[in-house]
């Protein structure tokens, strides 16, 4: 069958509510312009995305649109996650428990449907499916209080749609994400290299750094385009092993002397160099309290001298000589929880707000993505989020990391967190951002077999590969095995998609223009008990 894609309308919703911080007002849809009390919401036909608008002289928490577009109860769905995925993407079927953050694919018979919201919308948006309609929330609070926009018009979402006939779910998963995002970045060259964190855990050096970066050297002689060497959290002032992981960003501490020379080095060693930061913890004594977020202290990037403070780390780090930047934490540091713990209906700490209350969080979250994009432009830095919201950084940021932290310990959660990203997000990539998966942890505590699986299934899917590899672990063949896929990650021009996705969550089968490999995640005497502990005691729920 000829492949088909057709863009469709949901048109206005039959039913529209309004949730202000007073009422919860529920308006018969059915027009372009909906009325509920003091708020109006308006909705744009704009050619190939309807646009909804918000107006208001009342504190707007929410606006909920129904429409009574059926789907089958037997089709599949697969939606995406509020930042990182936590090992638990799948297809699944119909669940009027399940909220969908941005856009999910609904898999029927005969034909896949698309359903989704434009990246960097000013809305937290997410879908929920039953078997009488579809619902649509933009959470527009600031903070957890209704925002405040005083009469001003917010285009708070913008929806596509899209259905397609003979095309695969991924191939289809990959238009819509093209759809969804018309202004991506992407870096100039394959990026990939060396970052110890899973193995060396936070207790580094300078000379740990320089020795890690001789060995990636080894580990890719022969290349046209070189490694990274990216150095992880260790280096900055006020660190403190497993006790604190924040600012100031002002200089290195006693293992790191002079960040600014560390950079040279790097480089004239062969390597480009790359750093990691936490930009919104900061314990710097100079910072006023006004810009700070009153619940938790951190950076809050909706006031402007927070913002240009924020600026200058990251030009300072730029006139260092970095030139590739990981910006981690965000999303817990601005809203106190991780995805998987977002919940729209986040009553559980006392009301608060940003410094800004005229703006949406998503606003605010989109002007601290915007703020480290242009300050590193001068740079021509490449920008790495992680703990990121990928629908509101998408054309913010070149890489996202989009699952949790994989293991240099556990093989179980590298399957668990890496295999599943990787899978799932990797319509994503090329089209919203290039996407990392996270390390392959070389520590001699995970059989070199696994790994080995782990980076060639990395190195095949074209997306950045980096190791976290103890020089010494491996034996001379072992080594050879990984010095030959770092020669294809640093080409990154194959691109092995997940064949058996919508079978497991764990994809075995992987392949490209008729050529597959299968890999064995899976241990013969099954996982650990260590394993089933973690998995419960991280409290991975549908958000």
């Amino acid at each position: 069958m000829q492949k088909k894609y057709a863009d469709f309308k949901l048109g206005v919703p039959d039913y529209v509510t309004v949730e202000t911080e007073e009422e919860r007002l529920v308006c018969q849809g059915g027009q372009t312009t909906v009325a509920a009390g003091a708020t109006t919401v308006e909705f744009q036909d704009a050619g190939e995305h309807e646009d909804i608008f918000v107006t208001s002289e009342d504190a707007v928490r929410c606006v909920k649109l129904r429409w009574n577009y059926k789907i089958p109860k037997s089709a599949r769905f697969l939606g995406d996650a509020w930042e990182r995925t936590y090992g638990d993407a799948e297809w699944y079927g119909m669940s009027g428990n399940r909220y969908l953050p941005w856009y999910f694919l609904a898999k029927l018979s005969e034909k896949v449907l698309c359903f989704g919201v434009k990246v960097r919308p000013s809305a937290m948006c997410c879908w929920q499916v039953d078997t009488k309609g579809i619902t649509l929330f933009l959470d527009v609070r600031c903070g957890n209080t209704g925002v405040q926009l005083k009469g001003r018009k917010l285009c708070a979402a913008q929806i596509v749609c899209m259905e397609a006939e003979g095309a695969d779910t991924f191939e289809t998963a990959q238009k819509f994400c093209e759809k969804m995002c018309t202004d991506p970045i992407f870096p100039e060259f394959p990026v990939y290299g060396s970052n110890n964190w899973y193995y060396a855990y936070g207790d580094s050096s300078e000379e740990e750094i320089l020795s890690d970066t001789d060995y990636i050297l080894k580990l890719t002689e022969g290349v046209k385009n070189p490694p990274f060497m990216v150095i992880d959290d260790c280096w900055q002032e006020h660190h403190r092993l497993d006790e604190y992981n924040g600012g100031p960003w002002t200089k290195g501490n006693d293992r790191f002397p002079d960040m600014k020379g560390l950079a040279d080095k790097l480089e004239k060693k062969g390597v480009r160099p790359g750093i990691w930061v936490r930009l919104l913890l900061n314990e710097d004594e100079n910072i006023p309290n006004e810009w700070r977020i009153s619940y938790n202290g951190c950076l809050d990037p909706s006031h402007p001298d927070a913002l240009e403070y924020i600026r200058k780390d990251i030009e300072r780090i730029c006139d260092w000589g970095y030139t590739l930047i990981k910006h981690d934490f965000s999303t817990f540091d601005l809203f106190g929880k991780w995805g998987f713990e977002a919940n729209l209906r986040d009553n559980s700490m006392e009301k608060w707000h940003f410094y800004d209350p005229t703006k949406t969080s998503a606003e605010i979250v989109k002007m601290l993505y915007q703020e480290i994009y242009d300050a590193s432009r001068s740079n021509n830095a490449v920008i790495i989020g992680c703990n990121t919201i990928g629908h509101l950084g998408a054309g913010l940021m070149h890489l996202n990391r989009t699952g949790d932290d994989t293991s240099g310990r556990i093989w179980e959660r590298t399957r668990r967190m890496g295999v599943n990203t990787l899978a799932f997000r990797l319509p994503q990539h090329n089209t919203f951002y290039h996407i990392d998966a996270d390390c392959v942890g070389i520590f001699g505590m995970i059989p070199w077999e696994k790994n080995r699986q782990w980076a060639d299934v990395l190195a095949k899917s074209g997306t950045p590969l980096f190791v976290s590899a103890k020089p010494g672990v491996l034996n001379p063949e072992e080594f050879e095995e990984l010095h030959q896929i770092m020669l294809r990650a640093s080409e990154q021009e194959e691109h092995f998609v997940p064949l058996d996705w919508e079978e497991i969550d764990c994809p075995e089968v992987w392949g490209e223009n008729g050529k597959t490999i299968t890999y064995d995640w899976f241990d013969n005497e099954g996982p650990t008990m260590d394993a089933a502990v973690e998995y419960y005691n991280a409290k991975v729920v549908v958000p």
